[in-house]
């Protein structure tokens, strides 16, 4: 989407203010016992309270209100009975609607991990995300966005989930540019504009760069065990005098 009015940016902001409170929630009760149902449960109370929905389920039909996965599983873990248990890395990721507006957030969480590469995995995601933020410019190539995130993973000599990748989004939940890529490629020749929305999300990697289908249900995408992988991602509003995170909790 490309936000022409004040009332296009004030829709992305309202729900991308619910699906932050959303996430901060859910994560606040993240704990050992959970399960990933409860904790959707909990995310999908706080969108009926705003008269939100959730979005994977508007788009997709999708089985839970929040993607909800614990490593080996990457993304689009389904909620269900599942505990979460100590030493295990969780992936949270709302999208939400709110009066025909889109919003996209998430964030990866060791829950009481000692391995200080859990810790160090998130941190480089959670900068490789700020890069992507800043890197994505009106006027300026797509592929500019997977170029800083690249750069930032290979200087700690992590590596990028390249069949993931960001997307555009506002009316719908995917929208153009519909594959923002996590990586470098000289093929990604489109342009940002002025009120461009996004959804910048890279998932570092410790050494998987690509997730395949998990097996056991239509949705889960997993990598290989034995590997820390996180995800953080914010919707942006890309604007010529200053981008516009959408997705963080009013101060």
């Amino acid at each position: 989407m490309i936000v022409k009015t004040d009332k296009d940016i004030k829709g992305i902001l309202e729900a991308g203010k619910i699906a932050a409170e959303v996430l901060h929630k859910m994560a606040l009760r993240l704990r050992p016992g959970i399960t990933t149902g409860q904790l959707d449960k909990i995310g999908e109370e706080i969108m009926l309270r705003y008269g939100a929905r959730s979005a994977p389920r508007v788009a997709y039909a999708f089985p839970g209100a929040t993607c909800i996965s614990i490593l080996p599983e990457v993304a689009h873990g389904i909620p269900g009975t599942r505990e979460i248990h100590a030493g295990e890395m969780v992936n949270i990721d709302v999208s939400v609607e709110l009066n025909g507006y889109f919003a996209d957030t998430g964030m990866s969480i060791p829950v009481e991990i000692e391995d200080e590469r859990a810790h160090e995995i998130c941190r480089v995601c959670l900068e490789a995300r700020d890069a992507a933020v800043a890197a994505a410019k009106a006027g300026d190539k797509v592929n500019e966005i997977g170029k800083a995130v690249e750069q930032v993973a290979k200087s700690y000599d992590l590596t990028m989930i390249k069949n993931l990748c960001g997307h555009g989004l506002g009316r719908t939940l995917h929208e153009p540019p519909e594959n923002i890529l996590n990586y470098y490629s000289k093929q990604e020749r489109g342009k940002l504009q002025q009120g461009h929305v996004v959804a910048l999300e890279p998932f570092i990697s410790e050494g998987p760069e690509t997730v395949v289908n998990c097996g056991y249900n239509e949705w889960a995408l997993v990598v290989p065990s034995g590997y820390y992988v996180a995800q953080f991602e914010h919707t942006v509003i890309v604007l010529e005098d200053g981008n516009i995170l959408a997705t963080v909790l009013p101060a």
